[in-house]
């Protein structure tokens, strides 16, 4: 898959277009943030700051939409609420946020073909994520939100959710702090941790137009019209040889959050991590929007899980793009010292998730991501 393929789906890894027109808006108190940080609009204290993410599944929902039409299995939309919520809530760790966070989310659907059913499946998968979270001493608070009837601008369903916390505006941790010399912790996406109870693929929430349709069957462009944007070349549109039933649910795979873990580092290593970055949209290459003069160079990824080998494989897809299109296994890094990583690896490990040092930060004139793989070189 090409870039220009992939743009032709009407998807960018990198959103240039977006960039350039935010980028004369007041950006908060901290520009180089990884989420927008205001000042303490709730509380009015000049010592702290609030937090907010906004955020949603993507099109990992059309993907659920097919699996519940062909299967008739409505719980896999609980895995939709929860890409929803890990996608702002793992934001909102980048900055060392560790909540109480409050909820809100946005579901607009066509009624003709989303049912109540599902909606009930995503707002008590929601309230059950949340549960789970409290165990781990994450406390989100669900305020709720609106359900809207759209079906004149929406064909299926869009899920999407805002997340805000207020913190001590001295615990943020900023991206600006990524220097040469440094080294990178990166978390793994697959497997199953000690707070999940299924084998994650690690697929996340980004890549998702794509992986859908260079794996599924060209079938789905007559049985489900919905699906896709009549305005997209037909050419590009389910390219695959899996029946949905075959792969929906390593596609479907939740997105795993490393709420656990951040929170347990941040507790014993907090003045040792100098930066978090979430690997969602870009990926490998998402560090890239919050450096400045720092060449960041990943060495030692993490293994490449089986899902995103079979994308590779059947999309021919180079690898240079599939590092910029899909975490590839890593999808959070932490920016620390080389005394303190292996400590937080423990951390790591002993949730059941893979950790490693992935590679380290070099100075440089600019801004540039190196990934050395046994698949090549690419320089971002």
């Amino acid at each position: 898959m090409s870039s220009e393929k992939y743009l032709q789906r009407g998807v960018s890894a990198a959103k240039e277009d977006v960039h350039a027109a935010i980028k004369n808006l007041q950006h908060g108190l901290f520009p180089k943030a990884f989420c927008k940080i205001h000042p303490d609009y709730l509380g009015g204290d000049s010592n702290y700051v609030n937090v907010m993410s906004s955020d949603g599944s993507g099109t990992k929902s059309v993907l659920a939409y097919l699996y519940w039409k062909e299967t008739g299995d409505a719980s896999i939309w609980r895995g939709i609420a929860q890409d929803v919520i890990v996608m702002n809530l793992d934001d909102l760790l980048c900055v060392g946020a560790t909540g109480p966070f409050i909820f809100n989310s946005i579901i607009n659907r066509n009624k003709h073909r989303i049912s109540g059913e599902v909606i009930r499946e995503i707002i008590e998968g929601t309230a059950a994520f949340f549960e789970l979270m409290k165990k781990h001493d994450i406390h989100c608070e669900f305020l709720g939100g609106e359900t809207a009837d759209l079906g004149d601008i929406t064909q299926t369903l869009t899920v999407d959710g805002t997340m805000t916390t207020r913190m001590a505006k001295k615990d943020v941790i900023n991206t600006n702090q990524i220097k040469a010399g440094q080294v990178i912790i990166g978390l793994a996406s697959y497997g199953k941790s000690t707070y999940e109870t299924e084998e994650n693929s690690g697929i996340g929430s980004n890549g998702l137009t794509s992986a859908r349709h260079d794996l599924l069957q060209k079938k789905y462009l007559d049985q489900y019209p919905e699906t896709y944007d009549f305005a997209t070349n037909k050419e590009v549109l389910y390219c695959g040889n899996y029946d949905i039933k075959e792969i929906g649910k390593q596609l479907l795979s939740p997105t795993r959050t490393f709420a656990p873990i951040i929170a347990q580092m941040l507790k014993e290593q907090r003045e040792n991590i100098y930066a978090m970055v979430h690997c969602t949209g870009g990926a490998q290459t998402k560090v890239l929007h919050y450096i400045d003069n720092v060449r960041i160079i990943k060495d030692n990824l993490l293994p490449i899980p089986p899902l995103f080998l079979e994308i590779q494989k059947m999309s021919g897809t180079s690898w240079e793009e599939m590092f910029k299109v899909y975490n590839c296994g890593t999808r959070f890094e932490i920016y620390t010292n080389e005394n303190s990583a292996q400590a937080m690896i423990d951390i790591a490990l002993s949730f059941g998730v893979d950790a490693q040092l992935i590679g380290h930060t070099e100075a440089s004139d600019k801004a540039e991501v190196a990934v050395v793989h046994q698949q090549g070189t690419f320089l971002y």
